[in-house]
């Protein structure tokens, strides 16, 4: 039932075009996921997110298990019934969650034991209970129970988790019992090379049919991030789906194609938004600042999501400013169709032999963007 399949490699790069099939239809990659953590991407409904290209969108099991719970969306039919997506869902287990809530949570051979952020419950995840969950939920595809660690932690800690990821992976494909989904298993090892090598090697020595590399963006420079995804890339197998976790802004999501990345996700767009930052092809938009109160031109003048053929700057700043709903789903209509729209731009690049053409320029554009020094007056 799942199946990937590379159609063109570029020449100049690493990068690749390829498609993912899985029981709930099919991916064209690279692909960027939106995120809806507890079965929703903000503000969204699954018909603006078919509308603006969306293909496969990532939920998170630990959430989904909290509340509302497997067991209630297992009855409603599964996850896609439950939310009414009818396209490839992937969840991520929870290790994250391990991390970012790490006061709450103790790490054993066995598994994750950790109280509850909503109400202090105690609860414990296991290799096997993540995957049975994620089963229950009836995702396409599930990702394996890790640790990750901080960036600071030193080459014995980062080994121990690494250590214990491979042996919960192997854990978690002796549990996975639905042929109509797949398991990815996820590279850990801190910041240090050798490890995510040695990670990288034994994971993939268990035969998984996708990778992740997990454990980066935790608190180190981005230069260092790049390193580590680009040297730990190198072990993966090209017959597989790549997927680099947590990533990012548009200038990354290039880099990291060109590395030969296939799959994405973060939050920046969807919570950019909220805050009144916009994604452009010219780099980043504050609405919020006062030159824009009487700006009647969209955010861009040749975008074609419902936004910008609908709205001025002037009203989206007026909304941002006075707290409207409307600010954020208009915002974030528009920062995820410019994420979809990057994406198709990439792959239709990749189609016609010209990658290196596109990224060249992009890059050039968003480093010099990024560099310049920004002034968040707000009126």
């Amino acid at each position: 039932m799942f199946q990937f399949t590379t159609i063109q490699a570029d020449s100049a790069t690493q990068a690749r075009l390829g498609a993912l099939q899985t029981a709930h239809g099919s991916v064209a990659t690279p692909a960027f996921m939106p995120v809806a953590t507890q079965g929703t991407v903000k503000s969204m409904t699954p018909q603006e997110l078919r509308t603006i290209g969306a293909e496969i969108i990532l939920a998170n099991a630990y959430h989904l298990y909290l509340r509302p719970g497997v067991e209630l969306v297992e009855q409603a039919g599964g996850l896609h019934a439950f939310m009414g997506w009818d396209g490839p869902i992937l969840t991520d287990s929870g290790g994250y969650q391990v991390f970012s809530l790490k006061s709450l949570s103790t790490v054993t051979e066995e598994g994750v034991e950790f109280r509850s952020h909503l109400n202090g419950s105690r609860h414990q995840l296991t290799p096997e209970s993540v995957v049975r969950a994620q089963e229950r939920l009836g995702v396409d595809i599930a990702m394996v129970l890790d640790e990750c660690v901080p960036a600071s932690v030193d080459v014995s800690e980062a080994e121990r988790a690494a250590h214990l990821t491979v042996r919960w992976a192997e854990r978690s494909l002796a549990a996975k019992q639905r042929d109509d989904q797949a398991v990815f298993a996820i590279v850990q090892g801190g910041m240090f090379p050798a490890l995510r090598e040695e990670n990288a090697r034994a994971l993939v020595a268990l035969g998984f049919p996708g990778y992740a590399v997990g454990g980066l963006s935790v608190g180190e420079a981005p230069a260092l991030t790049h390193e580590l995804a680009a040297y730990t890339i190198r072990f993966l197998p090209e017959s597989c789906p790549r997927y680099l976790m947590g990533v990012g802004t548009p200038e990354q999501l290039v880099r990291y194609v060109s590395l030969g990345f296939d799959m994405f996700d973060c939050v920046m767009p969807t919570r950019n938004a909220r805050n009144g930052t916009l994604f452009t092809w010219q780099g980043k938009l504050n609405i919020r600042r006062a030159e824009y109160a009487a700006d009647f031109r969209p955010i861009e003048d040749d975008c074609e999501c419902y936004t910008c053929r609908h709205f001025s700057r002037a009203y989206l700043r007026h909304l941002a400013v006075a707290g409207e709903i409307l600010s954020a789903r208009l915002n974030t209509l528009h920062n995820l169709y410019f994420y979809q729209r990057l994406m198709r731009t990439m792959r239709e690049a990749l189609a016609a032999g010209r990658f290196a053409e596109f990224a060249r320029p992009f890059l050039e554009a968003h480093t010099a963007e990024r560099a310049q020094p920004t002034q968040e007056s707000v009126s």
